[in-house]
């Protein structure tokens, strides 16, 4: 960012335009980051991992996440489905919410999408959980497939606080 400001001359108004433009921008997009963590959930064999998972809000619904996917094999993807589930504090599922299907992922590309979580209110104390559950290689009839609802749920159940035992 610095490097676009310092490319103008300092007495150009161009610089001080855009160099505001870029601050602001800049605060802006932080600003509007959630500070809700969203748990990455996958298979060991899985072939897309995701990673960077952010939730995003403009200060209203619905949340947005964004996410980075990367393709772990040496093989070309067509197709990956992400799914995201939602656990209410006491780590009960409350929403789960499928992508359209991504597509073109060459052979250890990373690509960066986001996703609107629109599965109805999300409370501050609810887990996300997001993850790939399916994906097809290109030039291929045959899909990988987990049941990441299994995983999903076994980790929410991990993370949920236990109350002390009684004596």
């Amino acid at each position: 960012m610095l490097a676009l400001f310092c490319r103008f001359r300092i007495g150009d108004n161009r610089a001080t335009v855009i160099g505001t433009f870029i601050l602001t921008s800049y605060l802006a997009v932080a600003a509007a980051a959630d500070d809700r963590a969203v748990q990455i959930v996958a298979a060991p064999d899985t072939p897309v991992r995701l990673a960077s998972a952010k939730i995003l809000n403009t200060g209203s619904e619905p949340l947005v996440l964004l996410y980075s996917a990367t393709n772990t094999t040496s093989t070309a993807i067509d197709v990956f489905t992400v799914t995201v589930y939602v656990f209410d504090s006491d780590g009960r599922l409350k929403a789960r919410q499928v992508a359209p299907s991504r597509r073109d992922l060459a052979a250890g590309e990373t690509k960066y999408t986001a996703m609107v979580l629109d599965v109805g209110k999300i409370d501050p104390t609810d887990t996300l959980m997001a993850g790939v559950d399916q994906v097809q290689n290109a030039g291929s009839d045959d899909w990988w497939r987990v049941d990441l609802r299994t995983i999903a749920e076994a980790a929410a159940a991990a993370a949920k606080p236990r109350a002390p035992a009684r004596k």
